[in-house]
């Protein structure tokens, strides 16, 4: 009987101790949640101008698409498991609102997607959970920034080629870091993962005339 008394003690000061640090995390878990919620959106959103490139006949910006939205897809899923930590499992996403245009177009609000995770979004978020000592949250938060800084620069690459009226100058294989969706060019890849030190050998390919992820 005492054996039983005392696991529901344990079990009552866990919940507590849980509840406790929800409470000082409170705004680093709302920041999660959005953050999960617009990544996924991201993901989703770079599939379908994949989709669109490849009709257009944008066959090598096409592979840039599907390699950013698997990309987005991990962040997304960090997100989600640092969520879990914190006792707010996340179910399905809410998908926000987005169109698919030309594939011009898309880039451009691809560009303005970036934009605004790389220079808003992330450096807020990542201050609130400096402050609110949630160094998980931190550190999802911010292998997403670093590389949302180069989805942004490739999108803007992206632009000035494409702009010209041919996908020469793009290239045409990409590879992602299946634990941080870090992002490479075949000429910067390195034995390891800039962000989280997996090895290149692990990471996650996307060539031209490659069927991309379902």
């Amino acid at each position: 009987m005492k054996t039983i008394f005392k696991l529901v003690q344990l079990i009552i000061i866990a919940g507590v101790l849980v509840n406790c640090n929800i409470s000082k995390t409170k705004k680093t878990v709302e920041d999660l949640k959005s953050a999960f919620n617009e990544e996924s959106t991201a993901a989703e959103k770079y599939r379908k101008f994949a989709q669109t490139a490849n009709k257009e006949g944008f066959d090598t910006l096409s592979k840039l698409f599907d390699a950013i939205s698997k990309s987005e897809s991990i962040h997304a899923f960090n997100h989600g498991k640092v969520l879990e930590k914190y006792g707010k499992g996340v179910a399905d996403a809410e998908i926000g609102s987005y169109e698919v245009k030309t594939t011009i177009e898309n880039l451009q609000a691809a560009l303005k997607s970036e934009s605004y995770e790389m220079q808003t979004m992330y450096p807020g978020y990542i201050r609130t959970a400096e402050i609110e000592k949630a160094p998980d949250a931190a550190k999802s938060f911010t292998w997403a920034w670093d590389t949302e800084k180069k989805h942004l620069y490739y999108y803007r690459q992206a632009v000035v080629i494409i702009e010209k009226g041919n996908e020469r100058g793009l290239s045409t294989v990409w590879f992602v870091c299946p634990i941080c969706g870090n992002i490479y060019k075949p000429a910067d890849l390195k034995p390891f993962c800039d962000l989280c030190l997996t090895k290149k050998e692990n990471f996650i390919g996307y060539a031209e005339n490659q069927e991309g992820e379902k």
